[in-house]
């Protein structure tokens, strides 16, 4: 077991604790996270299965077979031809394993897989659940992981850059998204997301077909993948002058944003720090204009555990990652949002990204 990763060592020791023979992880990030292997099958099955008697198998699509030689990989493999039953060979490859009683990763495993799983095995036990136990084991991030996350932010600081010097009147923010994708030449980390305008007062929606015009604001909020893990970064610029309220607007997230980037500390609830931003942004009069929470993880994934939302008593740790992203929307004035994601330590908040956030006010280009 000692070749094993970390991760899949405090699975094997959950295992033993829960007093269940094996898990079976059908995510392909949790794939990823267990044993630092990465790939995407789309309709076939892909799973990692883990016995609590120290022994690791992942079950993968035979055209993969090649692709994992190059694999380092301490465990047994096994695939499965398209045409046969995946089903029925993991059966066969888990044979002499303990199979009465599993774990599944449910929110990951679909309704007709799982009958089709316990078709094989109709004499065990599948009710446990391992998705919270996966949630919270990737909750704190490792040295190795917080040094990722820092490089792709500097890739999403490049990629503002890319943003900004490419505003031109008349542009689309369809054609903005696809100039920042082409020049960044990097993963996304979902659909960049450019809003012009009245668009800028949408909470959150896809590039469409707005027109930048003069004294228009514009949100960019987009991210990037890079050696497995995500960022994800919000900025707000005008274009040519803008009017007293959108900087009054601008202002207040601005500093709405810094409150809760200087204040979170370990041992705060996620629904304290996001008190911070919040109570400006009410303070100021716009408290209605701010409907969503002010943060999610960050990993392997764009959106992860912890939720940092009102309400919220999960208690925040050091080595926990995650967004601070207050923004308001005024209808026909303007929309502001502002983000970060970082890594708390003990002595707060550090950020991934460090594009300025002072308000720039971009000259009108033809």
């Amino acid at each position: 077991m000692g070749e094993f990763r970390d991760s899949l060592k405090k699975l094997i020791a959950w295992l033993k604790e829960e007093r269940i023979d094996l898990a079976y992880v059908a995510d392909p990030t949790s794939i990823a996270y267990l044993t630092g292997y990465a790939s995407w099958t789309e309709e076939r099955v892909m799973a990692l299965l883990v016995s609590r008697e120290e022994a690791a198998l992942l079950f993968a699509p035979a055209i993969n077979e090649g692709e994992l030689r190059f694999f380092a990989w301490p465990g047994a493999v096994a695939f499965y031809q398209d045409g046969e039953s995946p089903w029925k060979k993991i059966k066969e490859a888990i044979a002499a394993w303990p199979a009465q009683t599993w774990a599944l990763e449910g929110g990951s495993l679909s309704l007709a897989w799982y009958r089709a799983l316990q078709a094989e095995f109709p004499g065990s036990e599948m009710e446990a659940d391992i998705t919270d136990f996966l949630k919270k084991a990737r909750l704190r991030k490792s040295p190795e992981e917080v040094a990722k996350l820092q490089a792709a932010g500097a890739q999403a600081d490049l990629a503002i850059e890319i943003g900004i010097a490419a505003l031109r009147s008349g542009i689309s923010e369809g054609e903005l998204a696809a100039e920042i994708q082409y020049q960044l030449r990097a993963e996304p980390s979902f659909p960049t997301i450019v809003q012009i305008g009245e668009n800028a007062a949408n909470v959150s929606a896809l590039p469409g077909e707005g027109r930048l015009a003069p004294g228009d604001m514009v949100i960019f909020d987009l991210g990037t993948m890079k050696n497995g893990y995500a960022s994800d970064v919000s900025r707000t610029v005008g274009y040519g002058e803008v009017s007293a309220e959108q900087r009054q607007i601008y202002e207040t997230v601005r500093q709405a944003q810094q409150a809760a980037a200087d204040g979170a500390r370990p041992g705060m609830t996620a629904g304290e720090v996001d008190e911070l931003a919040r109570r400006v942004i009410r303070e100021a009069g716009y408290g209605q204009y701010f409907p969503h929470r002010l943060g999610h993880g960050i990993g392997m994934q764009v959106h992860e555990a912890p939720g940092i939302q009102p309400g919220s008593d999960t208690v925040l740790e050091a080595g926990m990652c995650f967004s601070i992203e207050p923004g308001i929307y005024v209808p026909g004035v303007a929309g502001v949002r502002i983000e970060d994601c970082g890594v708390l330590t003990e002595k707060g908040f550090e950020p991934f990204t460090h594009f300025s956030k002072e308000l720039q006010i971009l000259p009108i280009k033809k």
